[in-house]
């Protein structure tokens, strides 16, 4: 992989995970749904910055991807893009204080194991 798709696979990565930042952040504030609130939370969306944004993140995440797959066989971006469930397990541990169990550590240790071995070039 070139730096310049290097570039865009982190790009389309920060982006999609940021978008999970901020759909999570605008989840906590419209609370938990049930029947009786779906209409309400469904017209909250639209009026929730915190939502807004994280869909704009998730669209600029895939035009990067898209791009990306312009320049890189999906067998290696696909596995690649993983990394994502890395940094989102981060920021649940860090900004939403959500705990990382031990079973979680290893099976993000085998994610960034296997992208290293998909995207390297020996």
């Amino acid at each position: 992989m070139t730096l310049q798709e290097l570039s865009l696979l982190l790009t389309s990565v920060l982006a999609s995970v940021a978008g999970q930042f901020f759909l999570k952040s605008g989840a906590l504030k419209l609370g938990k749904v049930t029947f009786s609130n779906l209409i309400g939370h469904i017209i909250g969306i639209t009026s929730t910055p915190e939502l807004l944004i994280g869909l704009t993140c998730y669209a600029l995440g895939a035009i990067a991807y898209i791009l990306l797959l312009t320049r890189v066989h999906l067998s290696i971006v696909g596995p690649a893009i993983a990394l994502s469930y890395v940094f989102s397990v981060l920021i649940g541990y860090f900004v939403f204080q959500e705990p990382i169990p031990i079973s979680r550590i290893a099976g993000l240790g085998f994610i960034i194991a296997g992208v290293l071995l998909v995207v390297s070039n020996k």
